[in-house]
């Protein structure tokens, strides 16, 4: 079903979405280091949340993607249309539920989860949640049409789009963070800009009839419950996985605020770096979802097995071309940054770790379990997801981190043992291949 050409053109644009989007953090992060060391910091526990947030439109989308490329691979296209145009509407009603909650508790859910953090670093925080939450209806709509387009294999429009406005945020943050002096709230607005910018663009591109999963009208919606359903039959699994997941990385986070200002900033920009050195295994774990899901619809399972090693040899390889660039530039980086001696050398020795084991051990635990959502086995990728971030990553942070003393790098070797023993369970499941028993539409 997917030639090699096909695979490239799909999966190149998702490869420069995925650079755009962790230069998003990075710019963010870099322009808000000027303000100081606080700002960082309360950008970054603030986009921990963000990220359990997020992963909830996500899901959704996920489950939309995948039921819409089964549809597709079964050349339904008037149903997997409808699929779309639930997936929009159920994603932003949930986007505008979470940004009602988040506006009126959001400084007591910081004072509860971060409540050892200096006042400094709390006040960034909680300014810089509040335009967070104001995005999450926009944000929500962009991912459910991103992954409609995906599910067509057009990964070329959410390119373009995260081009344009990746330059409004850039532009945006250098205007209100230095020409405004607006600290962290620039950089907070200008996200919100160009986020709103993305959801308009794409929503307005997906009422194109011409495309084979496009929106009617939206003004005469209907909710399907049915749809919904099959939907949410993906949907609610991983989105509970990726909230559990994300739920357990603040609970990392907490435990990192109580080492101190340096190991918190020395995180973050680690964390913002290894972004880019994970970035082919998201774009290419995306791109399964649309050739697993497509896949399984027309029947052909040899195909999920062939096209999903192809892959993963892909992603390896590219991984460990970018992660040998990132060691290089290492001293480079932080000097961007502008942090203390110490900071920089605990970033430093952060960052080489990351890029090594990363490269091994990153693609089976994060790109690998994609095909098995994709074809319906969502429950397993939950189940081991779940009892692998609270047993290894959350418990061994806290017993090397803090029982052992060793401080931050204890917390980033906790999170190498997760990766080995969720890469371990879903290589497993895969060659046994339970997927093909498994029905999602």
């Amino acid at each position: 079903m997917f030639t090699k050409k096909n695979l490239i053109k799909l999966i190149v644009p998702l490869i420069i979405e995925q650079i755009l989007i962790v230069t998003v953090g990075l710019v963010d992060g870099i322009m808000v280091a000027r303000v100081g060391e606080a700002a960082v910091s309360g950008v970054s526990i603030v986009d921990s949340i963000n990220i359990l947030l997020i992963g909830l439109f996500s899901a959704m989308a996920t489950g939309g993607a995948v039921v819409s490329s089964q549809l597709l691979g079964q050349r339904k296209e008037k149903r997997a249309s409808l699929a779309g145009e639930q997936l929009i509407m159920s994603s932003l009603a949930l986007a505008v539920i979470v940004m009602i909650i988040t506006l009126i508790g959001r400084n007591l859910i910081l004072d509860i989860l971060f409540s050892g953090v200096e006042p400094d670093v709390m006040r960034n925080a909680k300014i810089y949640f509040f335009y967070s939450a104001l995005s999450y209806p926009f944000l929500a709509v962009y991912n459910a049409c991103t992954a409609l387009f995906r599910s067509m294999g057009n990964s070329k429009i959410s390119m373009k789009i995260s081009i344009v406005a990746n330059l409004i945020n850039i532009v945006g943050n250098a205007i209100l963070i230095f020409g405004f002096n607006m600290g962290v709230a620039g950089a907070a607005i200008a996200t919100l800009v160009s986020r709103i910018f993305s959801s308009i663009m794409i929503f307005i591109l997906i009422n194109n009839k011409e495309l084979p999963i496009h929106i009617s009208n939206i003004l005469k919606f209907k909710p399907d419950m049915a749809m919904i359903r099959r939907i949410l039959r993906i949907g609610i699994p991983n989105g509970l996985e990726n909230s559990v997941f994300q739920v357990g990385k603040i609970g990392v986070q907490g435990i990192v605020a109580g080492l101190g200002t340096a190991s918190i900033t020395a995180n973050a920009i680690a964390s913002n770096i290894g972004g880019f050195g994970v970035l082919p295994g998201s774009a290419i774990g995306l791109a399964l979802i649309t050739v697993v899901g497509q896949s399984v619809g027309a029947g052909d399972y040899e195909g999920v097995k062939k096209y999903t090693v192809r892959l993963l040899k892909m992603t390896h390889i590219i991984m460990a071309g970018i992660n040998v660039i990132i060691i290089v530039l290492i001293p480079s980086i932080l000097k961007i940054y502008h942090v203390s001696d110490i900071t920089a050398e605990l970033a430093s020795t952060l960052m080489i770790y990351h890029c090594i084991l990363a490269t091994i051990f990153w693609p089976p635990s994060f790109a690998l379990p994609n095909a098995l959502r994709a074809a319906g086995d969502v429950k397993f990728t939950m189940w081991v997801s779940i009892t692998s971030m609270w047993v290894w990553r959350i418990g061994f942070s806290y017993i090397l981190a803090i029982v052992f003393d060793i401080g931050v790098f204890g917390v980033w070797i906790a999170m190498t043992i997760d990766w080995v023993f969720r890469g371990a369970c879903f290589v497993y499941r895969f060659y046994k291949e339970k997927y093909r028993s498994i029905t999602s539409i």
